[in-house]
């Protein structure tokens, strides 16, 4: 389902006034993809979630692409197949672009559990505004947490293809950052996240 080239070919790319670099110097912020990665259970949203309002409280443009929001709207239309998952990161990554170069700090919580997709993004985005953050929680952990109720279907075999029960999850192997949300706290994680940030000069608290 995935294309790498638009089909129309009557197509040309419109340039606007602004510069990356005016833009940056007049919105007063840059632009970053926090790509959250982990099973379901592991913390991807709530940590995103409090990272947003921590910087929105600072005075910084952030907003949350959570997985299941997007699938009510923008991808309703794909389910969980292999294809149909790498279609979902495709599109959510080309709208995460989109809001980087309007430089907000844009936040996306999704399970993306293919590394090669998770890569394409990272080939996309503009260099040095990608950081991938792996929630780093034990299957164990997620099952016990089980917010949704989704491993106790994928375990009685009413949700075929879930992730690591029925289908696969690929680790990052050099993630910016790795939050072990099975052992620390939000607070700790939370801080971890803007600390990188600054330290790779996206913003300053």
């Amino acid at each position: 389902m995935s294309q790498t080239e638009p089909k129309s070919k009557n197509i040309t790319w419109h340039h606007g006034k602004l510069s990356p670099e005016e833009r940056e110097k007049l919105v007063g912020q840059k632009g970053a993809v926090i790509w959250l990665t982990g099973l379901s259970g592991s913390g991807k949203s709530t940590v995103a979630c409090e990272v947003e309002h921590a910087l929105i409280e600072n005075g910084i443009n952030a907003y949350v692409l959570d997985g299941d929001n997007i699938r009510h709207g923008l991808n309703n239309n794909l389910g969980f197949s292999p294809e149909d998952r790498s279609e979902n990161i495709r599109r959510i990554g080309e709208v995460a672009k989109l809001f980087c170069e309007a430089n907000v700090v844009t936040l996306t919580a999704f399970i993306s559990p293919y590394r090669a997709d998770r890569d394409r993004v990272r080939e996309i985005v503009p260099q040095g505004q990608f950081f991938e953050v792996f929630c780093d929680a034990p299957l164990d952990t997620c099952e016990e947490r089980d917010p949704k109720g989704l491993y106790k279907k994928a375990r009685a075999g009413e949700i075929p293809e879930f992730t690591g029960i029925s289908a696969p999850y690929e680790a990052p192997e050099n993630p910016e950052l790795v939050l072990k949300t099975g052992a620390e706290d939000l607070e700790l994680s939370t801080r971890r996240v803007l600390e990188i940030l600054e330290e790779k000069g996206i913003l300053s608290l």
